[in-house]
């Protein structure tokens, strides 16, 4: 499992040890992150779905079809965001999803884009995927300013493209593509 460090975050994947502080970052961020993500049950904030959620991820990661990472404070006390790499495609596509979050307390400090210009740069390299796509609600300027600063670039627009916080909203269509692929 990889380790990446940025100036500010390591970034890694999370194991079974870490299902508490998952657990503590999604139920203190539950307000903060429910006009973006679809609607939880009280089931979803327990500590066994935050280890089954955790055990997928170890799943994905073994079989190379899911990526998720969490990035953590230096000191590895608090997690600050996630960045989640699914649905990855190989054969003539080469491409996958992007899904991220971060902690309400480190909203609007570059800690995100930071956070994915590390994931990103591992999914390329290391991945050797060419393509990244990642959609965004139009009312959330805060996820477009991210995506335009990690390069991605606007393709579509996809109306009642997923259903969020209980409705079907539209999203801008983005994606990045690797420079480097061969």
């Amino acid at each position: 499992m990889p380790l990446i460090t940025t100036p500010r975050t390591i970034i890694d994947v999370l194991t079974v040890d870490d299902a508490q502080a998952l657990q503590h970052y999604y139920v203190s961020n539950k307000e903060h992150l429910a006009p973006w993500e679809p609607v939880r049950d009280d089931d979803y904030f327990s500590l066994i779905n935050m280890q089954q959620l955790i055990a997928q991820g170890i799943e994905g990661f073994a079989q190379k079809s899911n990526f998720r990472f969490v990035a953590f404070t230096p000191d590895r006390n608090t997690i600050i965001g996630c960045a989640n790499f699914t649905g990855v495609m190989r054969g003539v596509f080469q491409a996958c999803f992007l899904g991220y979050s971060i902690d309400k307390q480190f909203e609007g400090q570059g800690y995100m884009t930071e956070i994915l210009d590390g994931t990103i740069q591992y999914m390329f390299e290391h991945e050797k995927l060419h393509r990244i796509m990642a959609s965004y609600m139009p009312k959330n300027k805060a996820s477009a300013r991210v995506l335009e600063k990690c390069q991605f670039e606007e393709e579509g627009y996809a109306r009642q493209y997923l259903k969020i916080a209980g409705c079907w909203e539209d999203h801008v269509m983005t994606a990045r593509l690797n420079p480097n692929f061969e």
